[in-house]
């Protein structure tokens, strides 16, 4: 993705969350300028991912497959068995209508999936196999504590305040009807680096092309250009 698109995507993001009155934490104003002037006191920001996400899954067409996201709270994953740790994640997403989020599960993470605003959300769902395949199952989840079950391969349709629960090892591919959605995400610490199956290889960070210079950094940015930190690279 090129780094002007990723600006105009981050702007008119900006405008659609104050629109619904969804306020980021004060680290999402940061400039890469400000971030130069940042030390230690930054570390789980960096070390666990929080911030500005975009992504095209490698497509190079983010408007037919792409997400934007932000991640707002997250732990870290090593520390969990000590019972001490932040065991939770919330993030915030905006789907475009016809916007795919190729078919993928999680090994370890369990997340509800709300619609806060907007359109709806249409999410497609299959069980996998034992080798990580799609099953031919029928599927069992939870609609805001209400348990549905649905053929494999069936979509439910999410709209406002309506809320779904996935848990590892369950397929999903989710995109956008009627208008843009408004999306939120909270579950137990998200892992971007480990904890995806795509059920077809795709890029989950992009490749930047750097025609102009970032508005924001992404979560992806970090260890390139907060460098002089001498912190971790994302999870």
């Amino acid at each position: 993705m090129k780094r002007s698109e990723i600006n105009t995507i981050l702007q008119d993001a900006k405008r659609f969350l104050a629109v619904n009155r969804f306020h980021l934490p004060p680290f999402a104003a940061w400039t890469p300028g400000a971030w130069q002037q940042r030390g230690e006191e930054v570390r789980e920001i960096i070390d666990c991912g929080l911030g500005w996400d975009i992504t095209d899954f490698g497509s190079g067409d983010f408007a037919r497959c792409g997400l934007f996201l932000f991640t707002i709270r997250n732990g870290y994953p090593a520390p969990l068995s000590s019972g001490k740790a932040k065991v939770y994640a919330e993030k915030v997403m905006i789907v475009e209508v016809g916007q795919i989020t190729p078919l993928h599960f999680h090994w370890q993470k369990t997340e509800d999936i709300i619609v806060r605003g907007g359109g709806e959300l249409v999410i497609q769902l299959f069980n996998s196999t034992p080798d990580e395949g799609l099953a031919t199952s029928d599927v069992t989840v939870q609609l805001d504590g209400v348990r549905r079950t649905v053929q494999a391969g069936a979509t439910v349709t999410l709209r406002a305040g309506e809320s779904i629960t996935l848990g590892p090892g369950l397929y999903h591919k989710f995109w956008g009807s009627k208008a843009r959605v408004l999306v939120g995400e909270v579950s137990t610490v998200n892992d971007d680096a480990t904890d995806n199956r795509f059920y077809e290889p795709v890029g989950r960070f992009p490749d930047v092309t750097e025609d102009v210079p970032p508005l924001h950094l992404l979560v992806s940015d970090y260890a390139r250009f907060c460098a002089h930190l001498r912190l971790g690279a994302p999870i």
